[in-house]
């Protein structure tokens, strides 16, 4: 995979046949399928890597609905997309959020991203998920920049002989507990309430674990100027304050998401997902959409979904773009074998 250069000044246009936006696994998907369409194709996303929320949320959870995959981590998932995806050769921008969209001529869809950089399309499709999300803020960190505090995890070896606090009671911050758990020194899991709201089966295991809980309770402070040193845990019940050292912190209270500059271009929209119908296309002409971010009737959000909508707007766009190819692109097994990286 490619990444285009930084423009200075006033940017140069980088030109493709298809924008996709949104490098999720719905995307990375139907950026392989435009390769297969021999589509150049150019992969945008506001994070800094690929794989969207699997990678940033749940990458050592498994998951168990994924086609041929009777069981899959997300960190292993997205590494196979992506190396499915590689075979398209596609241009990488990331860290970079969609912005604006005008259409300067009928052929063409432009994208001006929030860095200024400009990209012209033929068709632009978009696999954004739940939209751009950001974490739930914990108010004990404001002010807070030092080292230490892990807003995307990173693999479980990371934390051996580290002491790991985690806040929250949901479903992300259980499964973190349960899996740091036999890596780290310690884990203490920190929740406001007295249930939680996690699976069932999380939770049992969770107490039958070594972790720490401290239920009815808060972060009311975190110290440490570079790197956090500690952290002091309120009793909401009784107030009474225990400080303790820490090495990390994982705010784990769940995101907020927002289609944000998505809002502007003129889809229909309904509770946070676009329209679209039964091509994909979201009433824009050249712009689609897949996965989780499309609604219509009788729509499933499972991933295994979100991949063959991929697939379905991956061949109308293509001929959309040219109309003398036909819609079936034939069986994969009857193209000659693709190396991957």
């Amino acid at each position: 995979m490619s990444e285009p250069v930084p423009q200075s000044g006033t940017p140069a246009v980088h030109e493709t046949d298809l924008l996709i936006v949104g490098a999720g696994p719905a995307g990375l998907f139907a950026c392989y399928y435009a390769g297969m369409r021999g589509l150049d194709v150019t992969l945008l996303d506001s994070l800094p890597h690929l794989g969207g929320q699997v990678a940033a949320l749940y990458p050592d959870k498994e998951i168990f609905d994924v086609a041929g995959f009777p069981a899959v981590t997300g960190r292993e998932l997205v590494e196979r997309l992506t190396r499915q995806a590689e075979t398209a050769s596609p241009t990488l921008v990331l860290g970079e959020g969609a912005l604006e969209l005008r259409r300067d001529d009928p052929d063409a869809v432009v994208v001006t991203t929030d860095t200024g950089r400009v990209i012209r399309a033929g068709a632009v499709l978009l696999t954004a998920g739940i939209g751009r999300f950001t974490p739930r803020p914990l108010p004990a960190l404001d002010g807070f920049a030092g080292d230490g505090v892990h807003h995307l995890v990173a693999p479980p070896h990371e934390y051996a002989d580290r002491h790991v606090v985690i806040v929250g009671g949901g479903d992300s911050a259980v499964d973190w507990a349960n899996t740091l758990a036999p890596h780290a020194r310690q884990v203490t899991l920190v929740h406001r309430r007295n249930r939680f709201r996690a699976h069932e089966h999380s939770v049992n295991l969770l107490m039958d674990s070594l972790v720490r809980i401290l239920t009815n309770s808060e972060i009311a402070g975190v110290h440490g100027v570079d790197a956090l040193k500690a952290v002091t845990v309120r009793d909401c019940r009784t107030q009474v304050l225990e400080t303790f050292d820490t090495d990390v912190l994982i705010p784990a209270l769940g995101h907020i998401a927002s289609l944000g500059p998505l809002t502007t271009w003129g889809l229909t929209i309904d509770k946070q997902q676009i329209h679209v119908d039964t091509a994909m296309s979201t009433g824009l002409d050249r712009v689609y959409a897949a996965g989780d971010i499309t609604t219509y009737p009788g729509k499933v959000r499972l991933m295994a979904v979100g991949f063959g909508e991929a697939a379905t707007a991956v061949n109308n766009i293509a001929v959309r773009l040219r109309p003398d190819e036909d819609l079936f692109p034939g069986h994969s097994s009857e193209r000659p074998p693709v190396s991957t990286p």
